[in-house]
């Protein structure tokens, strides 16, 4: 066992604060050694701590498919990407009844997810409907473009609890939005009382140990209800399909090494797609999905990943499963 890992290890589980360079150091480490698996021990056992030992499911409704001018490569809806050529939404209805069963079958939170350029009033009109219908104080989560402050209240005003951002790997330079901008997006939200959930994503092959480490604390600093760490899927013939893509080894050590630096406080810890390695690591925030997603070419996702089928996942891994309204997405 190195001992300079060890160490660095132990920092983290006495509530220490990982700086740069030592997160780095842990980015490094071979997933298949002996210092990844106690990486990913701490990476559970300060999650269970964090969480009480409750681990969530949120369930995303993807609202509408087409071409997004953003053009962010890693994602499906790019116009670049040529996936998707005409624009398209979900029946009001069906959106509804997607949600009453996320509820019924025991999500913690709802991800309302739509296009950067879907009409933010026409998304709120949808946010309103959902609210309504649903039977138990599950929160809504918005999954939008970046907005104002007024905006930020406008969604708040419509039944929002808090948002999912990031500050994701490549911002600016495999999509169209600057990183400032998705900055001023997060403290518009903070500012308007939403809560943020974040994530180390979309994580592959081509991305450096030091803007790891970079966006890493980025989402620490900006006081998140949960990070972790989501891979990106390879869009065959897209401009990032060569570099290939992560396995979920490499993503459990990954997300653990997340984990080590966001420590105690940060109830939460992701990943995505749902998988038992990841679970192990330390992951206790899984999601299902239905409807349009931006790792599926077809308009309504066929991955499968109920609310069921993730929560047996994070069971096989050892966790409870918190029962109601998410605590992650709370300002308790």
């Amino acid at each position: 066992m190195n001992k300079n890992i060890a160490q660095i290890i132990n920092k983290a589980i006495d509530g220490g604060v990982i700086d740069a360079q030592e997160l780095r150091e842990l980015f490094a480490v071979n997933y298949l050694s002996e210092e990844s698996y106690m990486i990913q021990y701490a990476s559970h056992k300060i999650s269970e701590t964090a969480s009480n030992g409750k681990a969530e499911v949120h369930a995303q409704m993807g609202i509408n498919v087409g071409p997004c001018p953003r053009n962010c490569q890693f994602c499906f809806f790019a116009e670049i990407n040529k996936i998707f050529t005409e624009s398209k939404q979900n029946p009001l209805d069906e959106i509804i009844e997607n949600c009453l069963k996320f509820e019924a079958d025991g999500a913690n939170a709802i991800d309302v997810m739509i296009t950067a350029n879907y009409n933010f009033n026409d998304y709120l009109n949808v946010a309103r409907a959902i609210k309504t219908a649903l039977k138990t104080d599950i929160p809504l989560i918005a999954n939008v473009g970046d907005f104002g402050e007024e905006a930020a209240k406008e969604l708040k005003y419509a039944g929002f609890t808090g948002i999912y951002h990031a500050i994701r790997l490549g911002e600016g330079t495999v999509t169209a939005i600057d990183p400032k901008l998705r900055w001023r997006t997060i403290q518009a939200a903070q500012k308007a009382g939403l809560l943020v959930g974040t994530c180390l994503e979309p994580v592959g092959p081509e991305h450096s140990l030091d803007e790891m480490v970079e966006k890493t604390i980025y989402t620490r600093d900006m006081k998140a209800v949960y990070s972790g760490a989501g891979r990106r899927i390879t869009i065959p013939a897209s401009p990032l399909a060569a570099h290939g893509m992560l396995n979920y080894g490499q993503m459990g050590h990954i997300l653990a090494a997340v984990r080590l630096a966001t420590g105690y406080e940060m109830v939460g810890n992701c990943t995505h797609e749902p998988n038992h390695i990841g679970a192990m690591a330390g992951a206790n925030l899984l999601w299902a999905e239905v409807g349009s997603n931006p790792r599926d070419v077809e308009e309504n996702t066929v991955r499968g990943w109920t609310v069921k089928r993730c929560q047996d996942v994070l069971k096989e891994a050892g966790w409870d499963i918190l029962e109601g309204p998410s605590v992650m997405y709370s300002n308790k």
